[in-house]
């Protein structure tokens, strides 16, 4: 019962204006807000993150994403397909997404990208860690395996030291647990803004630093600003720090194992009253690419 309680805590805070499954790293997880993102590294990107959120919070949310993004040979297009599980107390939602983007060049160092993103969601309600007040309520009832289409868009400019991305990963308002003409949760139009550039730090390029920004705007809810900063160096081992305003400060992470493969890892720490009744929360991933002589000297490593 207390899991119940505290999933309800939670989800009080976000049911009229729902917002998509948020990534400390999201500098290395793009495509899941910006279809034009996909097939721009140049490579074939397979990609897998698993997140845990709120750690000693009882049903606290727990996410698990995949995919795989890469261009098409001898076309400016990019084909991407991902799948994101989210699970909130007693809910587990899992969204299937295919991306298709469009690339330009614009000068002669500099590619502006256009990506279109059909979804897929399922949406399932364990019944089983709820006690409703009617047994036979139809509303709860519905949700098993409750589908739900979307569409997307995105446009991402980049060079080899920066990129600017303007997306919107779902164009259509989807409501649940609706009585009549009131939706009690309700997934909102989320708006993204995304931007980072590398500075080289000295004249053998051994040490990089990228800043970054996020931004992500839904109606109903405040706005999400988040600010991070890393250090690359040597081309392997990277260091930075984030903040997501009047939310958590992050630690983060990563090593490039081999030319193709890259791990990360990052923690938050909240700086709000719910720091008092969790641990902190823990995201890692890997990253593998098909390389080969061409797309090691020509794709950036660092976004």
């Amino acid at each position: 019962m207390k899991k119940i309680i505290l999933f309800f805590l939670f989800s009080s805070c976000v049911l009229q204006a729902q917002q998509d499954t948020q990534f400390t790293q999201y500098m290395y997880n793009t495509t899941n807000i910006n279809p034009a993102y996909a097939g721009s590294r140049g490579v074939m990107s397979v990609f897998g993150l698993y997140r845990t959120q709120w750690v000693g919070l009882d049903g606290a949310p727990e996410t698990s994403s995949f995919s795989v993004n890469t261009p098409i040979t001898n076309s400016n297009l990019g084909v991407g397909i991902s799948v994101i599980n989210d699970r909130i107390g007693p809910t587990n939602e899992n969204t299937f997404s295919a991306d298709l983007s469009y690339t330009i060049p614009v000068s002669a160092f500099s590619k502006l990208s256009f990506g279109i993103k059909g979804t897929a969601n399922l949406f399932n309600l364990d019944l089983n860690k709820l006690s409703p007040e009617h047994q036979g309520d139809r509303q709860f009832q519905d949700l098993d395996n409750k589908f739900s289409p979307n569409i997307g868009a995105g446009i991402y400019w980049h060079s080899d030291k920066a990129y600017v991305g303007l997306s919107v990963p779902n164009f259509i308002e989807t409501n649940r647990f609706s009585d009549d003409d009131t939706a009690i949760f309700k997934e909102k139009i989320n708006y993204y803004f995304i931007a980072g550039y590398v500075f080289n730090l000295d004249q053998y390029e051994y040490i990089k630093f990228k800043p970054t920004v996020l931004t992500k705007m839904v109606d109903g809810a405040p706005l999400q600003v988040d600010l991070s900063a890393n250090f690359l160096f040597n081309d392997k081992f990277t260091v930075g720090a984030a903040y997501r305003w009047s939310a958590a400060w992050s630690a983060m992470a990563g090593f490039q194992i081999t030319d193709g493969l890259f791990l990360g890892y990052s923690y938050d720490r909240e700086t709000t009253n719910l720091s008092n009744y969790n641990s902190g929360s823990h995201e890692i991933f890997l990253r593998f690419e098909f390389l080969n002589n061409y797309s090691r000297i020509t794709s950036p490593r660092f976004f």
